[in-house]
């Protein structure tokens, strides 16, 4: 680590440890939205970024202060437990066991830390409206480092390592990256957190005038159509608001149409994908595609994953001579640990779905700005939902998918804990 990083890493530390424990989140935000993964120190074979430093320190918190999950473990919390040893079990059946189970120890901490970190700070609706506020002002400056990174061709987070200093042109388009390591996945945090901004706007207006500038602006510098996919579909989620006691007749709909495209197209009805107009019809046909060979190799990978995927595709990546780009977070899942933890990973979704309607159900009298808050939890996960079909979270990034099942779960014990019988 460089003298800055080390200075960003004292501070956030000190700040995690004596903060009040509904301020204890923002120094974990900070350290995703304004350090790179680059910054850090090897012990062995383990690498700690500063986010696994302020995760560790995170975990001696509430460890010295004896702070707890309020209401106890949940469904999603032992769905997510669960998930992370499946995850672990995988690592034996690989010709390489140390390194693999090296590599899911950091996969299975990153998740596992920054969920119950923020299951234990987040533990009220207080705490909920709080989060998301300092989310909004958390990447503003993010936001005008890309305007400057996509005016001045230069960024400026490139002096930490890991990001170039001149962003990547395609199609005449600077895509301005900023602290992550790609643009698509810098501009899905920004459509990922966009309708909980959206959100804010009954309670703090102002906050939501900034959140929401930040968001759109992330999206459109990073100068990608994923995001911009993913921001309408969050958007789109929103929109069913008015049809929120309607959704099992809305999820029917919404299968029979599928079915219905699988039977009269051709090729697979998620080939779709290949002829929206927002998505550049390389890059979605290459997604399809993607799908339609996991499909076909599924004997190569059902059980504990896979080591080789490079014949999958028509063409590889720059970094790895058996791999093809696999630009899926499900599939990704399944081809680190089997079909069964890709499946345990959906139920972790689907329980987050599942949680939203159970607590806007239950009886208690909230706001309909809180409500409203509520569902869009479930929008920006339904987001994430969308944005995982596309690209994989493979920088720090995945904090925000986390973060927002973790708020979830808290929302759901706290319901539970305070609704009348």
């Amino acid at each position: 680590m460089n003298n800055i990083a080390i200075f960003f890493f004292l501070v956030n530390a000190t700040a995690i440890l004596f903060l009040p424990k509904r301020l204890a989140p923002i120094p974990l935000l900070v350290g995703t939205c304004y350090m790179t993964l680059s910054q850090g120190i090897e012990l062995g074979p383990f690498t700690f970024t500063i986010i696994r430093m302020l995760i560790l320190v995170g975990i001696l918190r509430i460890l010295i202060r004896s702070e707890r999950l309020k209401g106890g473990m949940n469904g999603l919390d032992w769905l997510m437990v669960i998930w992370g040893f499946l995850a672990l079990i995988s690592s034996f059946f690989r010709s390489d066991v140390s390194a693999a189970f090296v590599w899911r120890m950091g996969l299975a901490f990153n998740t596992w830390g920054i969920y119950f970190l923020i299951r234990v700070f987040c533990q009220s609706i207080d705490d909920l409206w709080g989060l998301i506020l300092f989310i909004a002002l958390i990447l503003c400056p993010i936001a005008f480092e890309m305007i400057y990174e996509n005016l001045a061709n230069y960024n400026l987070f490139s002096f930490l390592g890991g990001v170039p200093s001149i962003p990547v042109i395609r199609d005449g388009n600077i895509r301005a990256q900023g602290p992550f390591r790609h643009p698509i996945l810098a501009g899905t945090v920004g459509a990922i957190c966009l309708p909980l901004m959206i959100a804010l706007w009954n309670k703090h207006p102002k906050a939501a005038v900034v959140g929401i500038f930040s968001c759109v602006t992330i999206v459109f510098n990073s100068s990608s159509s994923g995001p911009i996919a993913s921001a309408l579909a969050g958007i789109g989620a929103l929109f069913l608001w008015p049809y929120r006691h309607k959704m099992k007749f809305v999820r029917r709909v919404a299968l029979t149409g599928y079915i219905a495209l699988e039977l009269i197209m051709k090729a697979p009805a998620y080939y779709l994908m290949a002829r929206i107009p927002i998505v550049q019809a390389s890059t979605g046909w290459h997604r399809a595609r993607l799908i339609q060979s996991a499909f076909s190799h599924l004997n190569e990978w059902w059980l504990a994953g896979t080591e080789y995927t490079r014949h999958w595709m028509p063409t590889g990546v720059s970094w790895s001579p058996n791999h093809a780009d696999i630009t899926n977070h499900y599939i990704q899942m399944g081809i680190s640990g089997g079909l069964l933890v890709m499946l345990m990973f959906i139920a972790t979704l689907a329980k987050g779905f599942s949680y939203i309607g159970k607590i806007l159900q239950a009886k208690i009298n909230h706001p309909v700005h809180t409500k409203f808050m509520i569902w869009a939890l479930g929008a920006s996960l339904f987001a994430n939902a969308t944005t995982m079909i596309s690209v994989s979270y493979f920088d720090q990034s995945f904090i925000f998918l986390y973060l927002t099942l973790a708020i979830i779960s808290s929302t759901w014990s706290w319901t539970k804990a305070n609704r009348t019988t």
